[in-house]
């Protein structure tokens, strides 16, 4: 009982400081720092203001009209004058750089020795010589102050790389190589899988598969494909993007020799190089791809399935429909004619299955771009003396 009376003691002060301080009267709020509403005290003879009113130059605002100009939100109470902050007078510290230890500072900066040197190479350079200039954040804080925090050093410019235009209107013109890897029988192994593709048939001309990507299998390869091809000398062009092997000396060696020309994709542009990944995502993506192939010998033979479907039965949908083997041969016109007459045939038996519209085969391709060039299109205004003319011999007839 005691000690519940102490408690109940305790409660009650409490409860009676609490009460004190919400008892505190409204007019010392100015005092405690809180804004007094402002109250606009009417004239008798005025009208009082219809609510929501509108006023032509203002926004509408619940019951009173807002004037343009006028400052609606409470104000505070202006702080006494002695409380007002002095201007923040700047002070250097004791421990900164005069202004001419600063320009000899920046001076071996900008000499001939550092000037292409990060600020830690110069202090370590400095402190070998036997002299000691000062920190490497104050370095960087003083080349900071005239805009030299950045990369001072003479660096390699790349080349400005022009972008490839290649076309071709008939096979065997322009061909296109690059090589993808095949997932190996354990993490971290595989093969690499080196494809020809002619651009226009999209027909694989030649393919290998070897152990590393290097130059020989590269350059045996196409020279092997060449003379498959019966290529004459002068009129191929092999494109392939910047890779190691396709930029090897073997390989341009074997150009030069074979007569054939070389371009190369832009460094990180893949639009550069679109032919040669089609046959690759169509290998990976087909439903009878494993998961990874045991041996070297089992994706020898699975390429060997895929390219003779990809080449023969595989109706590509950028030549017209057609098998990138008929129109590698020249068969795709005969075909198209005759996928014509059997359309034709079918219209002339039930024409209004049609609407009256004799239905056409997929045209097929007359060239095959690699980057194509802008056509610059120019608004043509006729000649005057032509439109008048023109006008003259409507208003005869």
């Amino acid at each position: 009982m005691a000690e519940l009376t102490k408690e109940n003691a305790r409660l009650r002060r409490k409860l009676a400081t609490a009460q004190t301080i919400i008892d505190v009267p409204k007019n010392s709020a100015p005092y405690l720092g809180c804004p007094r509403p402002r109250i606009r005290r009417r004239h008798p003879d005025e009208r009082p203001p219809r609510i929501g009113a509108r006023n032509r130059t203002g926004p509408r605002v619940r019951g009173r009209t807002h004037q343009p100009g006028r400052d609606l939100s409470p104000r505070r109470p202006a702080p006494p004058a002695e409380f007002a902050k002095a201007p923040h007078a700047l002070t250097r510290a004791p421990l900164a750089f005069s202004e001419p230890e600063r320009h000899a500072l920046l001076d071996i900066l900008y000499s001939e020795r550092f000037a292409d040197c990060a600020p830690r190479t110069v202090y370590a350079r400095r402190l070998d010589d036997g002299r000691y200039v000062d920190s490497v954040r104050t370095m960087y804080r003083l080349l900071a102050t005239v805009g030299g925090s950045r990369e001072r050093r003479h660096q390699r410019v790349h080349p400005a790389y022009a972008k490839p235009e290649l076309l071709a209107v008939r096979p065997n013109e322009v061909w296109s190589w690059d090589i993808t890897k095949l997932k190996g029988p354990v993490k971290w192994s595989g093969y690499h899988l080196y494809v020809i593709l002619d651009i226009f048939s999209r027909y694989v001309v030649g393919w290998m598969i070897a152990l590393r990507e290097t130059a020989q299998p590269a350059e045996q390869l196409i020279a092997e494909t060449v003379a498959k091809q019966h290529i004459a000398p002068g009129t191929l062009t092999l494109h392939a993007d910047r890779g190691s092997s396709m930029r090897s000396k073997p390989v341009a060696a074997l150009l030069v020799d074979l007569e054939v020309a070389k371009t190369h994709s832009r460094p990180s542009v893949s639009d550069d190089n679109p032919y040669s990944e089609a046959p690759f995502k169509t290998l990976k993506y087909r439903p009878d791809v494993p998961e990874r192939f045991g041996n070297i010998e089992d994706a020898r033979a699975h390429c060997q399935r895929f390219f003779h479907w990809y080449n023969t039965i595989h109706c590509h949908s950028g030549i017209g429909v057609m098998t990138p083997e008929s129109m590698h041969d020249g068969r795709a016109h005969a075909l198209f004619a005759q996928r014509a007459d059997t359309l034709n045939i079918a219209f002339l038996a039930h024409p209004k299955r049609f609407k009256g519209r004799a239905p056409q085969p997929p045209r097929l391709p007359t060239a095959a771009w690699i980057n194509p060039p802008k056509q610059e299109t120019t608004a043509t205004t006729p000649d005057p003396s032509t439109v008048i003319s023109c006008n003259l011999v409507s208003q005869c007839h």
